[in-house]
């Protein structure tokens, strides 16, 4: 009898964080084929798929959906597959007839098998402890889309009997919505971030952007024309390389034996997932890269974080990052939670247009100038206030002086 085969989970999971089962797409006994999705893992930042090892039968899981589970961990066996070919003239050597085409109709009706959901469809699925059987897919082929499932969860007469029964239960104008793996994550991380590792310190600045946005309407159709976005937030993330080469201490983690100063700039910027939560994916070598290289790095990944196409390495190893809390209205948040093992988040409040005092011919003038606030949240083991400031002043010198 052949070995069983191992499924583990890949060791290049996101750094430090634990990693859950969200759910088997397989159940035990079924064939897989090698390279299939066979285990959906979720951490507070990303999903990510476990593929079969081989062609054989699902033989053994080790670890159930919901369990915890470290990088390198046994998730389940396999069987591996010891069928003899086929003898000449049985029905599988010959061509199998070709079934009649589905009409539009039939096609949009027909229900999706579970490996042909998208793992974002997967997800909703189980949160929303929606039957997939159910659903009629609107998709190519009948593939169940995320619209068809935030419609179907709209409807009461969709939800499983435990979730009714555990709404029924609920106080007259209370509902419950139940926390998704990565909500829970997110809320530890925060707690341990903030209350049980770093000692938070905020400062504020403002910054005036009338430089950017100038050179800005100067370049942005140049470079659309070369294929990306080019965004303000490209100018911040630019803006951050000065800063961190005048104040290292900020591109750097917190060891008991010593600091560790990294030499690499790698800077995430947080992105929100409409109702699921928020991930840092990477932007590798920033200092190599010119506004270009930084406006199309960030287009990519925004994307495909938005698109639940990010892979674990995407989001490990940031020595920085950057909340453009502005672009939802906010002007200024403090302390926005440093992102550990980091040692500064810098957040970007909403940029507007506001009077100030300014001198002109030694005469005081009030003029209309677009500017935002601008935070730096500190871990106080690392920085002290006047690195804060100094990182501060050459990141606003850097943007008020753009050319």
């Amino acid at each position: 009898m052949a070995a069983m085969i191992d499924v583990l989970l890949p060791v290049d999971q996101v750094e430090g964080t634990r990693s859950q089962v969200l759910r088997w797409l397989k159940s035990v006994g079924e064939p897989i084929r090698r390279h299939e999705p066979l285990v959906e893992i979720e951490t507070d930042k990303v999903t990510v798929e476990v593929s079969a090892p081989a062609d054989g039968i699902l033989q053994e899981i080790t670890a159930a959906q919901g369990a915890d589970v470290e990088p390198g961990a046994l998730l389940g066996r396999v069987a591996p597959a010891t069928a003899a070919a086929a003898p000449p003239g049985s029905a599988s050597a010959g061509a199998a007839s070709k079934p009649a085409p589905e009409s539009p109709a039939v096609a949009r009706g027909r229900r999706a098998a579970p490996d042909r959901m998208s793992p974002a469809v997967r997800r909703l699925l189980a949160e929303h402890r929606l039957d997939a059987s159910r659903i009629a897919g609107t998709g190519d082929g009948g593939r169940i889309t995320v619209d068809d499932v935030l419609a179907a969860a709209a409807k009461p007469e969709m939800a499983a009997p435990a979730a009714t029964a555990v709404a029924a239960a609920m106080p007259p104008g209370v509902r419950r919505l139940p926390h998704t793996p990565m909500r829970r994550r997110i809320a530890t991380h925060m707690v341990e971030s903030l209350l049980q590792t770093a000692p938070h310190v905020t400062t504020v600045f403002e910054a005036d952007l009338t430089a950017v946005l100038g050179h800005r309407a100067t370049h942005r159709q140049d470079i659309e024309r070369r294929g990306s976005a080019l965004t303000l937030t490209a100018y911040f993330v630019a803006a951050c390389v000065d800063a961190l080469r005048a104040v290292p201490e900020a591109n750097a983690r917190w060891t008991d034996a010593a600091l560790l100063l990294n030499e690499q700039i790698d800077i995430g910027i947080a992105t929100a997932l409409e109702g699921r939560g928020l991930v840092v994916p990477v932007i590798r070598n920033v200092a190599d890269l010119d506004l270009f290289g930084i406006a199309m790095a960030l287009g990519e990944l925004v994307a495909r974080a938005r698109e639940d196409r990010l892979a674990s390495a995407d989001l490990q190893g940031g020595t920085f990052t950057i909340s453009n809390h502005g672009v939802s209205g906010s002007l200024v948040a403090a302390p926005i939670v440093i992102n550990q093992p980091q040692s500064a988040i810098l957040g970007i409040g909403r940029l507007e247009k506001r009077a100030v005092v300014m001198e002109h011919d030694g005469r005081d003038e009030i003029v209309i100038r677009p500017r935002c606030y601008v935070t730096l949240t500190i871990d106080h083991r690392v920085l002290d206030g006047h690195q804060a400031n100094r990182f501060m002043e050459v990141l606003v010198r850097r943007l008020e002086g753009w050319s």
